[in-house]
């Protein structure tokens, strides 16, 4: 019986750190879409802030979608992390690849939404 119990808080800490990861995710790309509104109307020098946060938290989803499975989340949960590890991709292809640099904010966009959606449905589950 005692380990039936010790399993399902291990469970729910595994949900908290997704949920605390997912957060985390949302606010960093609300960061980063201020990095790059700054350098575009106060200070091209904020490029370089843009860039280099990048790294910071490129891995969140990589590690939301392995902590997915142990945490028991819905299909739906697992399939936002991955699409936002796919997100963060294709945002270095469109930032480095002329004709299709357009895209980058429109992914920026959907990445705010689903990471928004995808915390969201953590504190739900």
């Amino acid at each position: 019986m005692q380990s039936h119990i010790s399993a399902g808080k291990g469970h729910r800490a595994v949900r908290n750190v997704f949920a605390v990861l997912a957060w985390l995710l949302t606010a960093c790309i609300a960061i980063q879409a201020l990095l790059a509104g700054a350098a575009v109307f106060h200070d091209p020098k904020f490029w370089q802030m843009h860039n280099r946060f990048v790294p910071m938290f490129e891995w969140l989803p990589l590690v939301m979608l392995i902590l997915a499975f142990p945490g028991k989340f819905a299909a739906s949960v697992k399939w936002s992390a991955a699409a936002l590890f796919v997100l963060i991709v294709l945002q270095y292809v469109t930032a480095n690849f002329t004709g299709i640099g357009m895209l980058h904010t429109v992914i920026a966009l959907f990445m705010f939404l689903l990471a928004y959606r995808t915390a969201v449905s953590s504190l739900r589950a």
